[in-house]
């Protein structure tokens, strides 16, 4: 008896080392947070280098696909259209929107894990809320316009809890987001935001949606050449910091998010392997 039970000990020892390994740090997409002056950007980096721990990695792929990845392995792509580079590499997770054909594809390849979509079938709103233990995604529903009116919750804000951050894109949006989407969504620690000015929402209304998320991240995406990015970057440097890295990616702590709001440039690039 004594020997069954040191086994069940050592098992149960055994599955709880196994939980916290997969345990994800809680995120405070709903609290403040009290963020720590300064942010260390990282020097330039291979999409297959390792992530640092706590640490959550951002690459501006095009226009507006990013790709994620964590410390654990976990790698997921936003507005997923398919093509991302001439490399060998397929993300753990894909969201997409059917604005346009830039945010999506028809035919993913059938080997990735975990393919959302954030636009409405069969009538019924796109409710998703994807648990991989690292990282949490979950989406929040917005209308777009289309076929001459309204397309309702034609859009999603797909978020990203992941190493204590809030990671928010906002896909392609319309509107400014009604009190219960502001609610639902949170405080965005980083966020992905379409600064063209028109194909999606005006500039004064997506500076006034990034101001009330309190980003302490915003990077800018689905811009059509530097004369619209730099449209947006005039009317955010009153209240935002400006940085221009010349690189396509960041890594992001939750201790070293910045004390002023920052615009964080990335230049978008293809995956390529290192040389």
């Amino acid at each position: 008896m004594r020997l069954i039970a040191l086994l069940i000990a050592a098992l149960i020892a055994s599955l709880a080392t196994t939980a916290h390994v997969q345990e994800r740090t809680p995120s405070h997409c709903i609290a403040l947070a009290h963020a720590a002056p300064g942010l260390e950007y990282i020097q330039p980096v291979a999409f297959r280098d390792p992530v640092a721990d706590e640490t959550v990695r951002i690459s501006y792929v095009d226009h507006a696909m990013f790709l994620i990845q964590t410390t654990g392995g976990l790698s997921a792509m936003t507005d997923f259209t398919g093509w991302f580079g001439n490399v060998d590499f397929l993300p753990d997770i894909i969201t997409m929107n059917n604005a346009h054909g830039t945010h999506w594809t028809r035919s993913p390849d059938p080997a990735i894990p975990h393919v959302l979509q954030g636009w409405p079938e069969n009538g019924a709103r796109a409710f998703l809320e994807l648990d991989l233990g690292e990282m949490l995604v979950r989406n929040v529903t917005t209308d777009i316009r289309g076929g001459g009116g309204t397309i309702p919750d034609g859009n999603s804000i797909f978020v990203f809890e992941v190493a204590g951050l809030c990671i928010g894109h906002l896909g392609h949006l319309h509107h400014e987001p009604t009190p219960e989407q502001y609610a639902a969504l949170g405080r965005m620690d980083v966020v992905m935001a379409a600064v063209d000015g028109g194909l999606t929402v005006d500039l004064p209304t997506m500076i006034r949606v990034l101001t009330r998320l309190r980003s302490s991240i915003v990077i800018p995406m689905h811009w059509f050449g530097r004369g619209t990015l730099e449209a947006f970057l005039t009317g955010m440097e009153g209240d935002f910091d400006i940085v221009r890295s010349g690189e396509s990616s960041l890594t992001v702590a939750r201790g070293d998010l910045p004390s002023r709001p920052t615009v964080y440039v990335l230049d978008p690039a293809m995956l390529r392997e290192a040389e």
